[in-house]
């Protein structure tokens, strides 16, 4: 049994080991990563006069799926709607904005973490964070596979300006804030009051992007975009390289020596600087009583552009992303069938991170109730995470389905309205107004107005219309 420093620079020990590949792979998502496959003297040589031209296809393959990652609600067991005190504790916890930053970083970087504790300014409201995983490492339990241990780690600045690494451990029954003292020595923090909660579990969850059995951590969504990328991109900066010096026609002259190939101060240029100059000369005649300028076809670009466009194909074939997502466009247009057919593998695959990510989340919301109430509650053991429809059909597309299923009887009228796209506010609004015209029929019927109820809203009056213009002059 470890102690909780022992916890502490273990789970310390592990994250060290980690971070390089994570930031590594949150590089490539901020198209900061290194030029590949360029020999070093040819890097040094062009430093000054080119710069990595970046195809930021990790990006686009990350976005594309966390843009159809929208969660509406939760819902208990046998409500038609989603419940409104879990979504108010989700609006004050700002995890609309939060939910999107932690989905982007599981897509990129493996996993992000979510946070559970209790709040101090409002018992009412558990504080809810999510956590990167640059910042932020658990332990899985073999047997149950749920975290056993995490901790998240951060730094600030004494009064001196010095660094000071701080750390937070999370255990099943506690949670403690740890200091590390100029000596290098973890203690825990006086600025911070132990936890005993009592949870029996780690108040913390993993949003992980595509865990595996044997790798419940997660891969990142870039594992088979990096080569790719890494390719497009050298090819690209290539293709500058040749714009600049082959693109254009060039010249070269006869009758000059080497005396004639100095900078500004004098010095001898090298060989490949004057292969890379404006101008080609050798010390050859061509007429032994002058020069001769002699001008070569320009270079065509198309065989870079080939190999970018060949290398945009295997990337959307292993992303799943449709043609046009890479400008791989027709002159024609595609039709709305060919669109969403094209759509069929990203939208399947964002599914599939729905379902994945709604357990993390109705995880996290069991917490929020059990901190708050004090107890566990069974209920929140079915809860369902609302998501919105991760395809794209058009409007009319999505309101026939909807209606002809309601017509039929096959689904009430709520059902139909979250099918639409409605957000849980704009039904609520939609209810309010079917019970504020339902009891105004019913004063019509009290009052005995049964020609007003079958005519419907009382037409404007004559006096309230707009007078007929009168008929032009003959």
């Amino acid at each position: 049994m470890r102690t909780e420093l022992q916890w502490l620079t273990h789970l310390i020990r592990c994250h060290e080991k980690q971070r390089p590949e994570l930031q590594k792979l949150n590089d490539y998502y901020e198209g900061r990563q290194k030029l590949s496959y360029m020999a070093p003297e040819l890097l040094a040589e062009l430093e000054e006069t080119v710069r990595q031209v970046v195809i930021n296809w990790p990006r686009l393959v990350v976005d594309s799926v966390e843009e159809r990652l929208d969660l509406e609600g939760f819902r208990f067991p046998g409500q038609p709607a989603a419940d409104e005190e879990l979504w108010r504790i989700w609006q004050a916890n700002d995890l609309d904005e939060q939910s999107q930053q932690g989905h982007l970083d599981a897509l990129t970087m493996r996993r992000a973490y979510v946070v559970v504790g209790t709040n101090e300014r409002d018992p009412s409201t558990p504080l809810v964070t999510v956590e990167s995983a640059l910042d932020m490492y658990g332990e899985h339990d073999p047997r149950t596979r749920r975290l056993r241990a995490a901790v998240k780690r951060w730094q600030d600045e004494d009064a001196d300006g010095q660094k000071v690494e701080h750390a937070a451990l999370y255990l099943p029954d506690a949670t403690s804030w740890w200091v590390k003292d100029k000596t290098g020595v973890w203690g825990e923090d006086p600025e911070h009051e132990r936890d005993d909660h009592e949870l029996g579990e780690v108040p913390v969850e993993v949003l992980a992007n595509r865990a595996r059995l044997k790798n419940p951590d997660g891969v990142s969504e870039l594992q088979d975009v990096i080569p790719l990328s890494d390719a497009a991109c050298k090819i690209a900066t290539d293709m500058m390289v040749s714009a600049e010096y082959h693109a254009t026609p060039r010249r070269v002259a006869f009758g000059f020596g080497e005396e004639d190939f100095v900078d500004e101060q004098g010095r001898k240029v090298s060989a490949f600087s004057r292969i890379i100059g404006r101008i080609w000369a050798t010390e050859r005649n061509r007429k032994e009583d002058g020069a001769d300028v002699v001008q070569f076809p320009e270079a065509a670009l198309s065989n870079f552009h080939q190999t970018i466009t060949a290398l945009a194909t295997l990337v959307a074939s292993l992303a799943g992303l449709p043609p046009h997502f890479l400008g791989h466009a027709t002159d024609n247009p595609a039709s709305a069938d060919g669109i969403r057919s094209s759509e069929a593998r990203l939208v399947k695959r964002c599914e599939r991170k729905q379902r994945s990510h709604g357990g993390t989340w109705e995880r996290v919301m069991r917490l929020v109730l059990r901190i708050r109430d004090g107890e566990w509650n069974d209920e929140a053991r079915s809860l369902e995470t609302l998501w919105r429809d991760a395809s794209t059909p058009t409007v009319a597309q999505k309101a026939d389905a909807a209606v002809k299923l309601y017509t039929a009887k096959i689904v009430p009228l709520r059902q139909t309205r979250e099918d639409m796209g409605y957000t849980q506010a704009q039904i609520e609004r939609m209810e309010e107004q079917d019970r504020q015209a339902a009891d105004d029929a019913l004063q019509r019927v009290i009052a005995g107005d049964f020609a007003a109820l079958e005519a419907g809203p009382k037409p404007p009056s004559v006096d309230e219309t707009e007078p007929e213009p009168e008929p032009a002059a003959a």
